[in-house]
């Protein structure tokens, strides 16, 4: 069985590797039951620690738009170049709230 690919980093994902489904509608806005995808558990903290719920919901509701935020893809042009079990802190802080 092949892994699967995170479509953010474009690395594949081991099973014995944090993972986590990302909702592209937040669920607090109405994406409980919408499309979900399988993210490095990394990559998924990213996206939350750069991004508000109503910025998720409004704008950055697809991988697509999440790659034309400026953090979101300098972040995962730095992490595609790591092997697909690295972890670390999510760089760069965490947003306001």
């Amino acid at each position: 069985m092949t892994e699967p690919i995170c479509p953010l980093c474009q690395r594949p994902i081991p099973p014995d590797v944090p993972q986590s489904l990302h909702h592209l509608i937040p669920r607090l806005k109405g994406g409980a039951k919408g499309p979900t995808v399988l993210l490095h558990h990394i990559c998924h903290k990213e996206i939350h620690a750069t991004l508000k719920e109503a910025e998720l919901a409004r704008r950055y509701n697809t991988v697509e738009a999440l790659l034309t935020h400026p953090r979101i893809a300098a972040f995962a042009e730095w992490v595609s170049k790591r092997p697909p079990g690295f972890l670390s802190r999510v760089p760069g802080g965490t947003r306001r709230r």
